[in-house]
């Protein structure tokens, strides 16, 4: 596995935090890093983000916290703009204390690591991150302090984002269909009735969401079907057919025709050759 370090992406001096863009993010294999954390903002594009095993759709408005022993990874990705704030532990910081406080904590083994905010907060939080990039050349102790209070500004900001209730624009219903599909992607879907459920126009609901997935709405929902499919395939002892009417799909025939187009094997080879 790829270990990423510090040295590589932070500039000299010891600042706390540093700025690494991704415009666009390729596919990247599994990987960790050694000493630092990332808070990854996901602007546009789409992609799958696998979190220590565990599959996620990426889209613009999501916002991931890896943690240094975190192993991920990116595949799929599909015009994905992104970028990552890097921050070393709680003891590079000379001015803020107990900023972990802010980021999501683990609770009874699960960790809460992919948050979803709306167009309004995402922009509030690149202009904080322009704040953030510093020059390489050691700082001034205000430059410092400066990076450090707009590192705070941001992790507040995400906060209140992420549990601010969707609004009734079209933004927010945008941000809760999706929030929606994540739970109940298994389930049969009428598109006309989500749209409806969502005050959204059928036409509004598949053009915002190819704007926002990069994927037509069956697309997109036969690709978390997918990825929870193929999670079970690696992690489970459930037969094929079993996996593949938990998944969403009436039929397993074709449920294996989705699984070879989407991921280039078949169901089968999956759990043969624990890939």
């Amino acid at each position: 596995m790829t270990i990423l370090h510090s040295v590589d992406f932070f500039p000299v001096g010891g600042l706390p935090v540093a700025i690494e863009p991704r415009l666009p993010q390729s596919a990247f294999p599994e990987h960790h890093h050694e000493d630092f954390h990332e808070i990854v903002l996901v602007e546009q594009g789409a992609g799958i983000h696998i979190f220590n095993g565990e599959p996620r759709t990426l889209c613009g408005g999501c916002v991931c916290f890896v943690r240094n022993h975190d192993r991920h990874m990116y595949e799929k990705t599909e015009q994905l703009i992104l970028t990552n704030v890097l921050y070393r532990g709680p003891e590079a910081f000379r001015f803020i204390t107990n900023f972990q406080s802010l980021l999501p904590q683990e609770k009874n083994g699960n960790y809460p690591s992919h948050w979803r905010i709306g167009t309004r907060v995402m922009e509030q939080a690149k202009t904080l991150i322009k704040g953030l990039e510093l020059s390489a050349e050691p700082s001034p102790m205000e430059a410092r302090a400066e990076q450090e209070l707009r590192f705070m500004q941001l992790l507040v900001l995400l906060r209140r984002g992420c549990s601010e209730q969707p609004g009734d624009d079209q933004d927010g219903r945008m941000r809760g269909l999706l929030d929606w599909l994540a739970e109940h992607y298994s389930e049969e879907i009428d598109w006309e009735a989500l749209a409806d459920k969502f005050s959204l126009s059928l036409r509004t609901l598949h053009r915002q969401l190819k704007q926002q997935t990069g994927s037509t709405p069956q697309r997109y929902l036969n690709r978390l079907r997918l990825l929870q499919a193929r999670h079970l395939l690696r992690h489970s002892e459930m037969r094929i057919t079993d996996i593949a009417y938990h998944c969403g799909f009436g039929d397993s025939n074709h449920f294996s025709t989705l699984f070879k187009r989407e991921f280039g094997l078949s169901p089968r080879t999956i759990r043969q050759n624990d890939l």
